[in-house]
């Protein structure tokens, strides 16, 4: 059994089965990337929340697996080689996991780059955007009252949203038939522009339908819906 007593971590959140891979996270449209994944692979695993409200990312012992102060994060004991290895960030998780597994991801060569520039993609461009169309629309950002910045990202998520709907045409996934990580990546970020964030009306969401057809097909997946409420409330 693998001893993960030198990982900070574990002193705030203990691992109860220390043989599976160690989750930290939150159901945020980044956190529930993983949960679902490895809820999708069956990979056995035990979740741990971060609370925000009480500043967990900001704690010594999260800050130990993760510099940055963001979820999600792993400790995965058996990791290459047979040896406990911990990631942060939510991109590099997938990654690793599907290669882990062997799952949700192409192997063959062009197929497999084709799938990591739409995970490239969701990273620096659609989440980072509808992140801050959901500042300007829904928190703190909503009492300012020059509408230029919020319209600067609502212009540009919609552009992007128009990316996807293009590459939706004729496809049931990005990738094709073959549901990959990148939708993975991708979707729960349109579902929460839609849900959490109430801003479908302002980015005019009725006007993408492959958009649409292909974040319902995501949310009835049943793994989806497990993963979506994990870590559950603490």
């Amino acid at each position: 059994m693998a001893d993960l007593s030198r990982y900070l971590i574990t002193r705030k959140w203990p691992a109860l089965h220390p043989q599976r891979l160690q989750l930290y996270s939150l159901p945020t449209p980044n956190g529930v990337k993983v949960s679902i994944l490895l809820e999708e692979t069956g990979l056995p695993y035990e979740p741990h929340r971060v609370d925000f409200e009480t500043a967990d990312q900001k704690s010594p012992e999260f800050l130990s697996l993760n510099p940055n102060g963001k979820i999600p994060a792993i400790i995965d004991p058996e990791g290459p080689n047979g040896q406990p290895l911990a990631l942060f960030e939510s991109g590099a998780i997938l990654l690793y996991l599907a290669d882990k597994t062997g799952q949700l991801m192409a192997r063959d060569a062009a197929e497999r780059y084709e799938t990591l520039q739409w995970l490239m993609w969701q990273m620096g461009g659609l989440g980072p955007m509808f992140g801050q169309v959901g500042f300007f629309n829904k928190f703190a950002g909503k009492d300012i009252a020059d509408k230029r910045p919020r319209q600067r990202y609502v212009d540009e998520s919609r552009r992007l949203l128009g990316v996807l709907e293009q590459r939706l045409e004729s496809r049931a996934w990005i990738m094709g038939d073959a549901y990959s990580i990148a939708d993975i990546a991708v979707f729960p970020w349109v579902r929460n522009l839609i849900g959490f964030y109430e801003a479908g009306e302002l980015v005019g969401i009725q006007g993408f339908p492959n958009v649409l057809r292909a974040l319902a097909a995501f949310v009835a997946r049943p793994a989806v819906a497990r993963g979506l409420n994990i870590p559950g409330p603490g």
